[in-house]
């Protein structure tokens, strides 16, 4: 969470305004640092026209002027909090002293005050006879010591907060709470608890029970009062007011501890707005000292932050003195001098008062977040993508209202009507074959519009393999629906799906150990301030990223990571778009560049028979990354010309790139370790499969290690990316399915007849632009499920036994379609950056113009230096 959203969820709601304005400091962070980067320094002057107010800057860029514009705005919010802390401390503390004065002056007053209290009562119940003669009978059947006071007392819920003001009688000008009502017959009530002489006619008279004005009625219930009365007296001899079972004693004890359960509350409220702004300076001032490149947080911190009221060491003795004598007097008037008791009840009181505060601001922002709708950048760090909901074709009316028929709608008519026209027909010899060609049409179409998500529709791939009775056994026999469900889902979760989530599992481990973060930072701080060096370091380390934490997760790092550079380039500078589209290129080429980058390389491995080791895969893939990166890299400096200057004078100069100062933790030397050893592992699973048995069993090394150990936990089981393991399972049983069917050999008939005359290298030809095209429209997890098995049965009708090798092709290609938008996720998030004005760094023509002829480049590259290697490795 980042903090100014914690802030928000720790903060009083009342004292909103009194907290450091985290934001607006951030803001003016961020604008010192743009012009900071300016050859004419920094303007004369800031308008902050959401905070409303101005400040004046000098004509200065270096760190020294920067402090000296900086200070004044953390004095400011710090006199802020001094002067409120100053004022509620000593309120606060003085309502602590008031408290303590009213349970001495009850201590005096002991039992005997009693009979003031019933006095009073009998007046109050004179007011009204009838109405109270039907409650008192109800009420003794409940309780016969109960009286009037103490019901309306017990009434008001423990979790009302009531003012924390003295019990005494205050001036009219004492501070109320939120319910001042309440408040109001809380102190009325402790006031007639408190022993007042009595007048000369009460002594006189001896009682109010004598009035020979009072009904017979009213006679009668105050002999009863008095005799119940002498027995609870009888009954508590020797006891205090703190200890006696006596209705006043209750009354009084049950009235206190509200009062010391509010001021506790708020005494604690206090002390935890002193530790929220502690961190909210040291949090401003850690991101002022790594935007503007200064010192100043040590200095800022330790010689005038701690030297402050709030937070010195002496108020922070004083509140925790004040919270002592508060447990103190609980223990006394409520859990009989268990000093325990009360710390632990207090406390409780504490956790539900936040919780009951807290509840609807928490909920709120994890509904914003599901939403995609937090704003500014910290949506665009999560790579949300809020889409709008898809506007309909055609409003159908109808009886039971309208019928909204959209673009998916349609798609999905058609995919069903295709699928049962195929059905009754007899397009592909065999029934089973003849079925799983309809299955594999009506999926390829659902998969091709996205009609429906598509880890349903590979969900819907076993539904429809068993029930139309599709498997067939080793005699070409239909197996029944219970052998088939068996089947279909013994295949579904292979080893390679087991390889998927091993690898998830180390992206995860790296992400949330920060590693991957502190690696990147180290690398680019080499880059300088050239902008075509820069952008190949970009590139070079959005591609390594996407090897070992997916071509998913690496741009959204690299894009939090360029923002410091995106704020302090010249309005209209080229070199934004370039930079933001060389990260989502290159991060679709390091898609290919591992197994485990992209779920369409885990497809292809497990098509593979003998499958590839991974020193192989490295061998093949990695040449054929570098030099497609550096080919893109020599395209995007041609069409961008990213070093000029948006006016056409001279070049700009980049920002260069601080690594972190952060050492390596015993927890990050961890996960390195262990991702250093499954990875070696993978590398030469071939020469221990006698031990291992597969690359799957291996991935499970990881997941052991990092959930036992606690550096991963179950909520971080539960965020991986479940949808393309069910895509990649769904994949399997198609592919399980076509060939089971006897489907693959028809189609090994037709393919063998086409290719019957063709070279291997001429089908790498054909081949190549084939699967280019289609995962440039489609996802390239999809290409991949569709066009493998296409490949290892074009491979297995060659001559030769090249199947390997037409399938390690296709998986690398499926990688290298990124001439739109909409072709895989690196391009999709790139597409979604904006601006601080909201507008979009690129455009379709940016992808058309750059990522077609970067894709097709990428295509050459591996339909040439690949295809060479591979045959040198033996494929």
């Amino acid at each position: 969470m980042k903090f100014s959203s914690a802030l928000k969820f720790n903060a009083v709601a009342d004292w909103w305004e009194e907290y450091i304005a985290y934001d607006v400091l951030k803001r003016y962070i961020y604008q010192l640092e743009k012009r900071q980067q300016r050859t004419g320094g920094i303007e004369p002057s800031y308008h902050d026209l959401e905070a409303n107010e101005q400040t004046s800057l000098v004509d200065h860029s270096d760190t020294s002027d920067a402090d000296s514009l900086f200070k004044p705005l953390l004095d400011r919010e710090l006199q802020k909090i001094v002067r409120f802390y100053e004022a509620q401390e000593k309120e606060l503390l003085g309502e602590l002293a008031a408290l303590e004065q009213s349970i001495t002056q009850q201590d005096e007053a002991g039992l005997e005050a009693e009979l003031n209290y019933m006095d009073e009562d009998e007046e109050d119940e004179e007011e009204d006879e009838e109405d109270e003669y039907n409650m008192l009978t109800r009420s003794e059947d409940y309780d016969k010591g109960s009286r009037r006071r103490r019901r309306k007392s017990s009434s008001v819920g423990y979790r009302t907060r009531f003012a924390a003001g003295s019990i005494r009688e205050e001036p009219p000008n004492r501070r109320l709470s939120v319910s001042s009502s309440e408040a109001g017959d809380l102190d009325a009530s402790v006031l007639s608890l408190v022993p007042r002489p009595r007048s000369a006619s009460q002594v006189a008279s001896g009682s109010r029970g004598a009035n020979p004005s009072m009904s017979p009625m009213g006679r009668a219930r105050s002999l009863a009062s008095r005799l119940r009365t002498m027995k609870d007296s009888i009954t508590s001899a020797g006891d205090t007011i703190w200890t006696s079972k006596s209705s006043y004693a209750l009354d009084t004890r049950l009235l206190f501890k509200r009062k010391i359960t509010n001021l506790y509350v708020s005494l604690c409220s206090l002390r935890a707005y002193v530790e929220v702004n502690y961190s909210g300076f040291r949090k401003i001032l850690k991101k002022y000292d790594k935007v503007v490149y200064s010192e100043l947080k040590d200095r800022y911190m330790h010689g005038v932050v701690e030297t402050s009221a709030p937070f010195t060491e002496e108020s922070k003795a004083r509140m925790s003195d004040a919270i002592a004598r508060l447990t103190d007097l609980y223990a006394k008037c409520v859990t009989s001098g268990d000093k325990s008791a009360a710390q632990q009840q207090l406390k409780l009181y504490q956790r539900e008062n936040i919780a009951w505060e807290r509840n609807t601001v928490w909920r709120q922002m994890i509904g914003q977040q599901r939403h995609g709708t937090i704003n500014g950048l910290d949506a665009l760090a999560g790579a949300t993508l809020v889409q709008q909901e898809e506007s309909s074709l055609i409003d159908v009316p109808t009886p039971l209202g309208s019928l909204k028929l959209t673009k998916k709608g349609v798609s999905f008519t058609v995919a069903l009507v295709v699928f049962i026209a195929l059905l009754k027909m007899d397009i592909v010899a065999g029934e089973e074959a003849n079925k799983c060609f309809a299955v594999l049409v009506f999926s390829t179409i659902l998969w091709a519009t996205e009609a429906i998500p598509l880890f349903v529709t590979s969900i819907c791939v076993p539904l429809l393999l068993v029930c139309l009775r599709v498997i067939r056994d080793d005699n070409d026999t239909a197996l029944s629906a219970p052998d088939a469900t068996k089947y279909i889902f013994s295949v579904m979760f292979s080893p390679t799906i087991m390889l998927l989530i091993g690898g998830f599992t180390i992206s995860s481990a790296l992400s949330k150990t920060n590693i991957d973060r502190i690696l990147i930072t180290r690398v680019l701080s080499f880059a300088g301030t050239r902008p075509s060096s820069v952008l190949l370091a970009f590139m070079g380390v959005s591609c390594f990223a996407s090897m070992w934490i997916s071509n998913v997760a690496a741009p959204t790092l690299c894009f939090t990571l360029i923002r410091p550079i995106l704020r302090t380039l010249p309005p209209g500078s080229a070199f934004a778009p370039a930079l933001i589209l060389a990260i989502a290129l290159a991060a679709n080429i390091g898609g290919q560049s591992s197994p485990i980058s992209s779920p369409q390389n885990l497809i292809a491995l497990a098509a593979m028979d003998p499958k590839l080791d991974w020193a192989s895969w490295f061998a093949v893939a990695l040449p054929v990354s570098i030099i497609s990166i550096l080919l893109i890299w020599l395209l995007l400096l041609v069409m961008y010309r990213p070093a000029r200057s948006p006016d056409g004078e001279g070049e700009i100069e980049i920002r260069t790139i601080r690594p972190t100062k952060e050492s390596f933790t015993l927890k990050q030397c961890w996960v390195t370790f262990v991702c250093l050893c499954t990875i070696t592992l993978w590398c030469f699973e071939h020469e221990i499969e006698g031990l291992v048995g597969d690359m799957g069993i291996i991935a499970i090394i990881p997941i052991i290690a990092f959930f036992a150990t606690g550096v991963l936990k179950k909520d971080d089981f539960e965020q991986f990316a479940w949808t393309i393991v069910f895509l990649a399972m769904g994949g399997i049983a198609l592919g399980k399915g076509v060939t089971s069917s006897g489907l693959m050999v028809t189609m090994d008939g037709m393919i063998h007849r086409l290719l019957k005359d063709l070279s291997l290298y001429t089908v790498v030809l054909v081949l190549s632009p084939v699967v280019l095209i289609v995962s440039t429209f489609i996802s390239h997890t999809i290409a991949s499920v569709l066009l493998v098995p296409i490949a290892k049965e074009v491979g297995q009708s060659l001559p030769g036994e090249h199947a390997n090798l037409l399938i390690f092709m296709t998986g690398l290609l499926c990688s290298v379609g990124m001439g739109m938008p909409v072709s895989g996720f690196p391009n999709q998030t790139a597409a979604a950056q904006e601006d601080e004005l909201g507008r979009l760094y690129l455009s379709n023509t940016d992808f058309l113009k750059n990522g077609v002829p970067a894709s097709i480049i990428a295509t050459l590259v591996v339909a040439t230096v690949g295809f060479v290697l591979m045959l040198a490795i033996g494929l």
